[in-house]
């Protein structure tokens, strides 16, 4: 299977189903997630490991950083409506669209305020003139319009006439730190904001043949909310961004060490039908920000280029530093280094609480990557934060090497560090044609804990030396459980235990040549 750039997204529930030979309705695989999380799962503990001399710099960042708490104070959980998985808050974000749409004082056209389509004219100004204080809905015709960022005011619709046909594209002369849209006001924040239907081109070629296309933090994006309350992007593309395509997050990042994050996350937004290709770092990220709802997304093609060459840590989904309450579904990626990256860096606490049901994963180098860095070996603190993780319907298509990130071993599933992780209904597949050089298709590692894996399928990791490896060791992974999973013509062995690796538990592993169906 090849996705293109194009992919229509809308299909990936489809696929999915397709490639998992899926009759089981969703609510009843839903529950049955819900079990074999709630049987794995611990409550937070803060180990005597986890305390850690601050630097300097960590200390800076504390003065303005919040404490960060795994838990869900509102306790959120998933629901099914109409054969689709999505977060129950999302009845009170639909309230929030209709009130949107209810205060619009005025629905106007940028055409009125002077604004051409011939992809020369500088519109900036008409946009500004269109936007005014919000409380205003701004229709976009059909063009190619040149603008040096745009800042969206409160209570305010941006209306394109569909990708492809409206496109924003950057300035010429736009500095290289410049956001295509973002919202206006990231001290007192802004509220009750949307972006529908058009194209954004960050008009990388205006940087010429520059080494970094990012200017570093959270600029140089195609969208940004930060410090956002209540926000919607339905049915945009982004190309070509020197760091992100969409961002969702604080107004700053903050490094004050893990256990803490950024203070002015946006909470409560949702990225429907939107894609994205050439991004610098990733497709779509969050960083110290709540409840966001990613669903029918596809993402591929980075350049990576907001990295230093070969060590491009560029993903189509990424939920990075501080997020908590992440539902990612039905997604697609390709040719990406992660499908789905759930991290933080060692400065920062990881991310919590994510859901995915549903994520199509073609030719990345890591379909589904879970890791806390910093935070894995023995002689590093154990993770405050790195908690919580269910996953249902994943499907990894020959993960293969990547230029992105040289000598990095392709891999359908990794978990380091991460504890309360369940994955259940799954299918890998790998290339029987390619060298996997006798590693392995599913990684538990460095002191991952309370993992399940159930009711998967692996096939085609001839070359690998087994499908699942539960490494052992100093940093060995402990309390998995591996059940109701089928070989199917693939490694010599399906499951390996590294020594040291407790309380390991398999029941119904099979093993099958391909030429006995």
């Amino acid at each position: 299977m090849r996705l293109e750039k194009q992919h229509d997204p809308r299909l990936n529930a489809a696929w999915i189903d397709h490639y998992l030979e899926n009759r089981i309705p969703l609510k009843e695989i839903t529950y049955e997630t819900e079990q074999f999380f709630n049987e794995i799962k611990k409550d937070f503990a803060v180990s005597k490991y986890t305390r850690q001399k601050k630097t300097i710099t960590q200390r800076l960042w504390s003065l303005i950083a919040e404490q960060f708490n795994p838990e869900d104070e509102y306790h959120y959980k998933s629901k099914v409506s109409e054969n689709q998985l999505v977060p129950s808050w999302k009845d009170q974000l639909d309230r929030e669209y209709r009130k949107l749409k209810s205060t619009i004082d005025d629905s106007v056209s940028v055409s009125d305020f002077g604004a051409i389509g011939d992809g020369q004219t500088d519109c900036s100004a008409a946009f500004k003139k269109a936007l005014a204080n919000g409380n205003r809905e701004v229709n976009i015709p059909a063009g190619v319009f040149i603008v040096d960022g745009l800042r969206l005011p409160s209570w305010t619709r941006l209306v394109g006439a569909g990708k492809g046909r409206t496109i924003l594209k950057l300035h010429p002369k736009a500095s290289r730190k410049k956001r295509l849209i973002t919202n206006r006001n990231y001290v007192a924040g802004n509220r009750n904001i949307s972006v529908e239907n058009l194209t954004l081109d960050w008009n990388i070629e205006r940087l010429g043949d520059i080494e970094n296309t990012s200017s570093g933090g959270n600029y140089s994006s195609c969208l940004t909310y930060a410090n956002l309350l209540y926000g919607w992007v339905i049915n945009v593309e982004a190309l070509n961004p020197g760091l992100h395509c969409f961002d969702i997050t604080a107004p700053l990042y903050n490094y004050a060490g893990d256990g803490l994050r950024a203070k002015g996350g946006s909470r409560f937004v949702w990225l429907d039908g939107v894609n994205g290709s050439g991004f610098g770092d990733d497709g779509v990220t969050t960083h110290h920000s709540d409840y966001v709802f990613i669903s029918n997304c596809h993402f591929s093609d980075p350049s990576g280029r907001s990295h230093e060459k070969g060590f491009s840590n560029s993903n189509g989904f990424e939920v990075d530093d501080g997020s908590r309450h992440v539902w990612l579904v039905n997604n697609s990626s390709t040719r990406c280094f992660g499908g789905i990256e759930i991290k933080a860096h060692a400065d920062s606490s990881a991310a919590s609480g994510v859901y995915i049901s549903g994520h199509l994963s073609v030719h990345d180098n890591r379909s589904f990557n879970f890791r806390h860095i910093g935070h894995h070996k023995k002689d590093e603190p154990e993770s405050r934060s790195a908690f919580n993780i269910r996953a249902q319907k994943l499907v990894s298509i020959e993960p293969t090497e990547t230029a992105l990130y040289k000598n990095s071993s392709p891999r359908s599933l990794v978990v380091s560090g991460y504890r309360n992780v369940a994955i259940n209904r799954f299918l890998f597949v790998g290339d029987p044609e390619y060298d996997y050089q006798r590693q392995t298709a599913v990684a538990i590692q460095y002191r991952a804990a309370f993992v399940s894996l159930t009711n998967g399928v692996i096939e085609g990791f001839t070359t690998a030396d087994s499908d699942i490896t539960v490494f052992g060791g100093e940093q060995s992974a402990n309390s998995v459980r591996i059940q109701t999973i089928l070989s199917l013509g693939s490694a010599k062995q399906v499951v390996m235990v590294g020594k040291e690796s407790k309380l390991v538990r398999l029941k119904d592993v099979r093993r099958r040549s391909r030429y006995l169906l």
